[in-house]
């Protein structure tokens, strides 16, 4: 019987989700909570478990990507988060393009997010639950991508 290998990227997905819900949740403390998990996960993935695309992802957005985690983590300011969101955001998906998704996943898109220059986000919902702007404009935005 041969094992299946510990899928390292599920975590990663897992802790980025519940990041999200911190910022729609617009609290600070649990979205830092949340990044200092994902920061965890992303230090703990093993190159040789992921497929080729998923390498070759990885090898593109690792450093940012551990950066900005780390940044969110160490902030206390909603709004700080959700800017460096923004670029985490931009890694998470091309992640989640060259990964084996188990369930699919939804890339929204807030027109008026990142002072209306729109800003992007992945949620494991269809529907929009906006980290931009939390209760104040929570459904603002809509699914632009289903990435299986």
């Amino acid at each position: 019987v041969t094992e299946k290998p510990i899928d390292y990227l599920a975590p990663i997905f897992a802790n980025y989700f519940a990041l999200k819900d911190g910022l729609v949740q617009t609290s600070a403390s649990s979205t830092a909570a949340n990044a200092k998990k994902l920061l965890s996960s992303l230090n703990r993935v093993k190159m040789e478990t992921l497929s080729t695309s998923e390498t070759t992802a990885w090898m593109s957005v690792k450093a940012n990507f551990i950066a900005d985690a780390k940044s969110i983590s160490e902030s206390s300011d909603v709004e700080a988060q959700r800017t460096t969101f923004i670029r985490l955001s931009e890694k998470m998906y091309a992640l989640a393009k060259s990964a084996e998704l188990e369930k699919p996943v939804y890339y929204q898109f807030c027109p008026m997010a990142n002072n209306g220059k729109g800003a992007t986000w992945l949620s494991k919902e269809n529907t929009v639950k906006n980290p931009y702007y939390g209760a104040t404009m929570l459904t603002c935005g809509k699914v632009t991508e289903t990435i299986k």
